[in-house]
């Protein structure tokens, strides 16, 4: 069945007064009207259209201040059609074309004298003179024939989401049902969906620009997320929800990869990330990783292996996002020393960061405050799991002795210590922690608590703790592990010392090890 194109322009239909564009999508076995006003559907900074006969050909336009507008063919060449037709979810670009192939445009002329690598996740994201600095006329309008995978129509494989090894992947294919499926859900807010489907109807709801149905089947996607320890799927799905503009998808995949950041710095996939994939990582406060020094050397490993892909200011901002301040400052001292690829790069940023770095560790922090900005999370902590931070219980079976025994006859009820603070000021101040793991109510009452629900996690301090309750806080995490895999599928925050455990209808993402998994404990602390 070849899907075929035809732009119409109704005027005054039914009681609009305005002149609207509307997309008429015929089939050479069925005829179906569908009615999009290209006005109603979501604009956002950056996005790009085509206008043209044909979807994966035309004029190039890009969305900017309130208003869409046309770039110039200064500088235009397939490097910067690679990136449009990629950002419109194209396998890639098939040639570019010179100003007035598609003809004139209207409206600004936002971008001129482009130049893009071929790699950016959007145009905007490439270099060019300044929104609107422009000396073309709209003569000069650039244009670009974008792939379309085996057929030029009615397949969504240009929106394919890669799962587990590339060379398994099947092509999924907008069929005739799925438009039917579209429209009853236009008329009864109802579909069916399967995760076969989801991709398809996602795609369809992202051009018609129907958001919410957008979000609905973009939650679907979420099931597949933890079934993927080679992180394909989720890198994948990433940059489809970039392409897309699912923020929702986007959002449930950075934070499984946050959890798991660790295990994904190990794989392979980690020096296939996009820059903007990074940045958004980077950003976090939820990244489970050993410490900050960690993070660090992975970018810096990254960047190595990127090469010439990624510039200087990329480079740049993005060590701007790596948390100096939560550095050791016996790392730190040797990290001037250091013969990094970001330190040759960026000495004076770098040895920046280093200095703030001995700063918070050296001054209180009520001397520093007032030089931190009030929404910076560069002194927040991420959830580091070194040994010094952390508290690992592996044990999970019931032990019916339930009276008269001491601290360490049950495995899941464990003592250990942390310093204070990172701060070198507080790191010889320790204070006592006890973790616990409740399987049942006879447990949970022999320490005078009560439980609703199994199993219930316990942390709390004693001892000293109560003497720097004015200067630091504890936001303390407990993460759970399946056993036999590399996986963490849930990261809880505690509540008055105790964190329940939610089950598979109360979490984000499915539990894919719902009988065997491990805790770990975390202790988190911030300055006030």
């Amino acid at each position: 069945m070849c899907l075929q194109y035809t732009t119409i322009y109704l005027k005054s239909w039914q009681s609009c007064s305005s002149d609207l564009k509307y997309s008429l999508h015929r089939f050479t076995d069925w005829s179906v009207l569908f009615v999009v006003d290209e006005e109603s559907k979501p604009k956002r900074e950056g996005r790009v259209r085509l206008v043209g006969d044909l979807p994966s050909s035309g004029r190039v336009e890009v969305y900017h201040d309130g208003q869409w507008g046309t770039v110039c063919d200064d500088g235009w060449d397939l490097a910067e059609a690679q990136v449009v037709c990629r950002q419109l979810g194209f396998p890639g670009a098939k040639s570019f074309m010179p100003g007035g192939q598609y003809g004139e445009g209207s409206g600004p002329i936002w971008l001129d004298e482009m130049n893009c690598k071929g790699s950016e996740g959007s145009l905007s994201e490439c270099c060019f003179k300044g929104w609107g600095v422009t000396d073309c006329s709209h003569k000069e309008d650039a244009g670009v024939v974008c792939e379309t995978g085996k057929t030029s129509t009615g397949s969504c494989r240009n929106y394919r989401i890669n799962t587990g090894e590339l060379q398994e992947q099947t092509e999924l294919r907008i069929t005739f049902r799925h438009y039917l499926f579209l429209l009853r859900y236009l008329y009864t807010r109802q579909i069916d969906i399967s995760i076969t489907s989801a991709q398809c109807l996602h795609q369809l709801a992202f051009t018609f620009g129907v958001k919410k149905l957008m979000e609905d089947v973009g939650r679907v996607f979420t099931l597949l997320i933890p079934e993927d320890n080679t992180f394909h799927t989720q890198v994948s799905m990433f940059e489809y929800g970039v392409r897309t503009g699912d923020l929702v998808l986007q959002e449930n995949v950075l934070q499984y990869l946050s959890w798991n950041c660790e295990f994904l710095i190990s794989s392979p996939v980690w020096s296939t990330i996009s820059f903007h994939m990074m940045d958004a990582l980077l950003r976090r406060s939820d990244l489970v990783v050993k410490d900050e020094t960690f993070l660090l050397e992975a970018l810096e490993r990254w960047i190595q292996n990127k090469g010439d892909e990624i510039s200087s200011d990329q480079q740049a901002s993005l060590l701007n996002l790596i948390r100096f301040l939560l550095i050791p400052v016996d790392k730190l001292y040797g990290m001037q020393f250091s013969s990094s690829v970001l330190h040759r790069n960026h000495e004076k940023l770098y040895l920046t960061g280093l200095l703030r770095g001995f700063q918070f560790n050296a001054l209180p922090f009520s001397k520093i405050r007032n030089q931190i900005d009030n929404i910076s999370s560069e002194y927040l902590p991420r959830i580091y799991t070194g040994d010094e931070w952390s508290l690992f219980i592996n044990d999970t079976t019931i032990n019916y002795q339930y009276h008269h025994y001491y601290y360490g006859q049950n495995n899941r009820i464990q003592t250990f210590s942390t310093p204070a603070h990172p701060s070198a000021l507080y790191r010889e101040q320790n204070v006592q922690w006890q973790a616990q793991v409740f399987l049942n109510n006879q447990e949970c009452s022999n320490y005078g608590i009560s439980c609703t629900s199994f199993p219930v996690a316990r942390l709390y301090g004693y001892g000293n703790q109560n003497m720097y309750a004015s200067t630091i806080r504890y936001n303390n995490r407990l993460i759970l592990t399946c056993k036999n895999e590399n996986n963490i599928f849930h990261v809880q925050d505690f509540k008055n010392d105790m964190a329940v455990i939610p089950n598979n209808s109360s979490m984000g993402l499915p539990n894919p090890c719902p009988d065997d998994y491990s805790f770990r404990f975390v202790v988190r602390p911030e300055y006030i």
